[in-house]
C-alpha cells in the first residue's frame, strides 16, 4: 500500500481474471502456444477501433478552387483572384504554364493557365527551427500534407457548346467555390481554348516548358498551325512572318520546315482571274543552306514519314528547287552539298534606272542623291536601257558634263565629284556579267510551286551581297505592286519572299539608301494581302530591323535569344519573354494575335528536308 492508498480493487465489481494481465507464475505453467494466444487476445481487447479518414471513392482532377484569399474574375488582371488547392498526390505533376479546366454547373468550362505555384503553411507553426531542419536533414522525408500547395490560375477563355460546336468567348463569369479543377487533356478543348486553327500551315507541337502537351487522342500531341485560307480573313502568310533566333537555336532548321509546308502540292491560293495557284518561294540565302531543300533528309526513316503523313505535314526533298547563282566578278560557287539545279544570272545596270539608290551606297546625303538621280536620268535618256555600268562610269568621266552642270547650277562640282566617287566604289563585277540577266530569267525565277534560292555566301564583299539581294527583291516588289507590270508572271503568282539575316538589309540606318529600301519594303508589307505577297524574314538580331517593317509583321516565331535587347524587340508577352533565354534547340514561342493566344511550341526534331553539311 502506498502513501496515496490502495487502488488495486478500484472499480472491480466483477472477477477481472479474464482481462487482467496474467502473473508470471500463471504464465510459467503455460505452453508457448497458450502464451501467444493470451497475448493476442489482450492486444485485440486493448486496441481502439481506428477511423478511416480517407474520402470514399476515387479522386477526380488535381484539386479544387479555394476562397481563402478570394475568388474573383475581373476585366483587369489585378481584379482577378483565382487559386486552386492541389492535393498531395497530384503535386509532382503540376507545372507553371499547364492548361486547366474549371467547370461551371451548367456545363460551360473556364479554360485557364497556371501562372504561379507556392507552398503555404497549413498550420500556425514555425518550421524554420533547428529541430525541423535537422529532422529533414536526417531522414530526408517531407510530409506534404502539413503544407498547402496553391496554384494561381490565369483565365483565358470560357468554352461553351453552340449547336454541338465547341466555341470560346472572353471570361465573363466566376466559377463556384470548391469546384474541382482538372488538367485539360482533350485536344479539341485545348485548341479551342487557345484559338489554334484546326487546319493551316504546321509550325510545331504545343508544349509547356519544353515538354509537349499530350492528350488521350491519337496522335497524342497537339499540332500548332497558322491559318492559310480566306474563310476567316486573309491567309497569314500574306501578313508576313518573322523567325528570330540565335546561333544554334534551330532557326534555319525551323525555317526550312515552315517553307516546305508552303511548297506542298496541295496548298493553293485563289487568284483574281479564278485560278488556284501554288505558292512561289524566293529565298535569299547568305549561308548557302536552303538549296538543300531539293534533297531528302537521309536521317528520316519510315516511322518519321508515317507520323508526318498522319498529321498532314509535307516532307521530303522539293524537286522544284533551283539555285539561281549571282555572278559577280571572278567569284565562283561550289555546290557539293546539294543536288539542286544551278542557273547563273547577273544584275543588268538597266535596273538602276528605276532604283537609283542601288548605286548610292550609305554615304550620300539628300543633295548628293538628288544629283545622282539627275545624272542617271540623263544617262538613260541618252543611252537607253542598254547602257551598262562601265558606260555610266565613262559618262561621269566627261569633264565637259561636270562643267556644264556646275555652270547651270544643276549640280555643284563638289557634289558631282562626291557622286562620281560613290558610283566608282560599287564592287567590281556586280553588274552586266557574262550570264543571263535576272530580268530574262523571270519566268523561270518566279514559278508556281518553285523554290528559287539565291545564295550569296560566295560573293566577295558584304556590299556586293547587299546590292544583289536588294536589286532582286526590288524587282519582285516593284512588279507585285505595279498596276502595269512589265513581268506579269510575278504579278499573277502568289509569292513568298524569304530573307535570311534580314537585319543586314532592313536596318534602321539614316542614309538615303536605307530610307528608300525601308520605304519599299514597308509598302510591300502594307499591300501584301491584296497582292498575295508575303515577307518571311529570318534574323538573329531582330532589334536591328526598322520599326516601319516590324510593325507589319503579324506572326512572330522566337527561338532562343541571349541578347536582352533582341528579346525586348520582338514584343512578345512578358510571361513568354522570360522563357526565351532558357529554351533548348527547337523550342519556340509563337506570337500571332490573329491566329491564336501566345503559346510555346516545339518544332520537329528532324528537318523534313536535307539539312546540315557532312
Amino acid at each position: 500500500m502506498s502513501d496515496l492508498g490502495d487502488f488495486s480493487d478500484y472499480g472491480n465489481d466483477t472477477d477481472d481474471s479474464s482481462t487482467s494481465e496474467p502473473s508470471s507464475e500463471t504464465n510459467e505453467g503455460r505452453t508457448d502456444d497458450e502464451r501467444t494466444e493470451t497475448a493476442s487476445t489482450r492486444e485485440e481487447t486493448d486496441d481502439f477501433d481506428r477511423m478511416d479518414l480517407e474520402p470514399v471513392g476515387d479522386d477526380r482532377g488535381l484539386g479544387s478552387l479555394a476562397v481563402s484569399e478570394g475568388l474573383s474574375i475581373g476585366e483587369e488582371s489585378d481584379e482577378t483572384c483565382l487559386r486552386a488547392y492541389i492535393t498531395a498526390p497530384n503535386r509532382g505533376d503540376v507545372r507553371i504554364g499547364k492548361y486547366l479546366l474549371v467547370p461551371y454547373p451548367d456545363g460551360e468550362k473556364l479554360f485557364c493557365r497556371i501562372t504561379t505555384l507556392e507552398y503555404a503553411q497549413e498550420f500556425h507553426s514555425d518550421d524554420a527551427t533547428e529541430i525541423h531542419a535537422r529532422r529533414a536533414m536526417r531522414n530526408g522525408q517531407i510530409d506534404e500534407r502539413d503544407y498547402k500547395f496553391m496554384a494561381t490560375l490565369e483565365p483565358i477563355a470560357v468554352l461553351f457548346s453552340d449547336d454541338g460546336e465547341l466555341k470560346r468567348r472572353m471570361t465573363d463569369r466566376v466559377p463556384k467555390p470548391e469546384t474541382v479543377v482538372r488538367q485539360a487533356s482533350d485536344k479539341r478543348e485545348i485548341k479551342t481554348g487557345l484559338k489554334i486553327p484546326e487546319d493551316g500551315v504546321f509550325l510545331g507541337h504545343l508544349s509547356v516548358g519544353g515538354e509537349k502537351v499530350r492528350t488521350a487522342a491519337e496522335p497524342p500531341t497537339i499540332d500548332y498551325r497558322v491559318k492559310d485560307d480566306y474563310d476567316s480573313g486573309d491567309p497569314l502568310v500574306f501578313r508576313h512572318s518573322l523567325v528570330a533566333g540565335g546561333t544554334g537555336s534551330g532557326k534555319t532548321h525551323g525555317a526550312k520546315n515552315i517553307l516546305r509546308q508552303y511548297l506542298s502540292t496541295e496548298r493553293t491560293y485563289p487568284m483574281d482571274d479564278g485560278r488556284n495557284a501554288r505558292m512561289a518561294v524566293v529565298q535569299f540565302d547568305p549561308q548557302d543552306e536552303y538549296a538543300q531543300m531539293h534533297d531528302d533528309n537521309p536521317a528520316v526513316n519510315a516511322d518519321d514519314e508515317r507520323a508526318w503523313e498522319r498529321e498532314g505535314i509535307a516532307h521530303g526533298g522539293h524537286d522544284e528547287t533551283v539555285a539561281f547563282v549571282p555572278k559577280v566578278g571572278g567569284s565562283t560557287y561550289a555546290a557539293s552539298h546539294h543536288e539542286a539545279e544551278q542557273v547563273e544570272f547577273t544584275i543588268p545596270f538597266s535596273m538602276v534606272s528605276d532604283n537609283q539608290w542601288l548605286v548610292a551606297g550609305a554615304s550620300l546625303n539628300d543633295n548628293q542623291y538628288g544629283a545622282l538621280t539627275h545624272l542617271l536620268n540623263r544617262f538613260f535618256r541618252s543611252r537607253g536601257q542598254s547602257g551598262t555600268y562601265q558606260d555610266f562610269c565613262s559618262y561621269l568621266d566627261d569633264p565637259a558634263l561636270r562643267e556644264e552642270l556646275d555652270e547651270s547650277g544643276r549640280v555643284h562640282e563638289a557634289t558631282f565629284d562626291a557622286v562620281k566617287r560613290r558610283v566608282r566604289s560599287v564592287p567590281g563585277g556586280v553588274f552586266d556579267q557574262s550570264a543571263k540577266s535576272i530580268t530574262e530569267l523571270v519566268p523561270q525565277f518566279v514559278r508556281s510551286g518553285r523554290l528559287s534560292v539565291v545564295p550569296t555566301y560566295h560573293l566577295p564583299s558584304s556590299r556586293a551581297k547587299e546590292m544583289v539581294v536588294l536589286a532582286v527583291s526590288s524587282l519582285l516588289i516593284d512588279q507585285k505592286l505595279s498596276n502595269a507590270p512589265e513581268y506579269p508572271t510575278i504579278k499573277e503568282t502568289p509569292l513568298l519572299v524569304g530573307m535570311d539575316e534580314a537585319h543586314n538589309f532592313l536596318s534602321d540606318a539614316d542614309s538615303v539608301q536605307a530610307r528608300k529600301v525601308i520605304g519599299k519594303f514597308t509598302d510591300a508589307a502594307k499591300q501584301g494581302r491584296k497582292e498575295r505577297l508575303g515577307l518571311f524574314l529570318i534574323t538573329q538580331d531582330p532589334q536591328d530591323i526598322d520599326d516601319a517593317v516590324f510593325k507589319q509583321i503579324n506572326t512572330t516565331v522566337v527561338l532562343n535569344l541571349g541578347d536582352e535587347d533582341a528579346i525586348k524587340s520582338v514584343n512578345i508577352p512578358s510571361t513568354l519573354e522570360k522563357k526565351v533565354p532558357y529554351m533548348e534547340k527547337g523550342q519556340m514561342v509563337v506570337y500571332s494575335p490573329d491566329n491564336s493566344e501566345p503559346v510555346e511550341i516545339t518544332g520537329l526534331p528532324k528537318c523534313v528536308t536535307r539539312h546540315g553539311r557532312d
